[in-house]
């Protein structure tokens, strides 16, 4: 049995009057990819802010148990101010801010984990392009690349792989599973249903936790219908086929917009 990385019991988010996610009680296994997966306005993004600390509980208790300066979080609603002249690899070398603190200057350690992260996704090429001149594909490797410029042991990814070319998607994929074999507990939420049936451990969401646990257990027909409801799920000769019409599978998905803002501006934390 894996260690437990996230623990929560009775959890309950609220803002003001609406309640993102009612009273659940789940565990984030250690070393593995746990997908989080429910239909859109589940509170998806909102479990990653809670579990990142940028939202508190309003009841029952979540326990995390890596230091902050071990999270990193690759947020899904980043916004790009298109006017701001930032580089490819000025972007991933934010990943390493959490770590130099506010005194301390870059030294080669954190120049060295910047490559490393820019060649792991395939970026290096374009270290001196403008984040506005790149694609929706390109983008996302870099602040998938961001994200693990930080050091870490816990990775928090938001829809990683909505919105991006096929091979993209297998890119970034392939650098997730690559994560656990070092060690590293990963995160991610998805509205794909075979995204959450390849990772190890399934959080499924509708407003509170409906199941989590083994794939096989939480993907059951039973406890999607309860998700989904009736009208969003279709099982045809035992298969089962979700119908969310804001969330089409593979490069018919819709995508998220990223930005950065030279100025300060507010974050969402509450859709999805």
């Amino acid at each position: 049995m894996r260690e437990v990385t996230v623990r929560a019991e009775d959890l309950l988010v609220r803002f003001g009057p609406v309640t993102a996610i009612d009273t659940s009680t789940f565990e984030v296994r250690s070393g593995g990819v746990t997908a989080v997966i429910g239909p859109n306005g589940s509170g998806k993004s909102t479990l990653l802010n809670a579990i990142a600390g940028l939202v508190e509980p309003s009841a029952g208790t979540l326990e995390v148990g890596v230091s902050r300066r071990r999270l990193s979080y690759v947020m899904q609603a980043t916004k790009v101010n298109e006017n701001l002249p930032v580089t490819v690899r000025e972007v991933v070398t934010m990943g390493r801010y959490a770590n130099l603190g506010a005194y301390r200057w870059m030294g080669a350690d954190d120049r060295a984990a910047v490559d490393r992260a820019m060649a792991r996704l395939e970026i290096t090429s374009l270290a001196g392009r403008h984040l506005h001149d790149l694609s929706g594909g390109q983008r996302q490797r870099v602040f998938v690349a961001q994200g693990l410029a930080q050091d870490h042991d816990l990775l928090l990814l938001d829809e990683p792989l909505t919105g991006i070319d096929l091979i993209t998607a297998q890119a970034i994929d392939e650098v997730i599973h690559s994560e656990t074999r070092e060690g590293c507990t990963v995160v991610m939420t998805t509205h794909d249903l075979s995204e959450a049936r390849s990772a190890d451990y399934v959080i499924l969401l509708s407003g509170r936790v409906v199941a989590s646990g083994a794939p096989a257990d939480v993907l059951s027909e039973r406890h999607l219908v309860e998700a989904y409801g009736p009208s969003l799920l279709h099982v045809e000769a035992g298969r089962v086929f979700l119908d969310d019409p804001a969330h089409s599978p593979a490069q018919r998905r819709h995508s998220h917009e990223r930005s950065i803002h030279a100025e300060s501006d507010r974050t969402d934390l509450h859709g999805e």
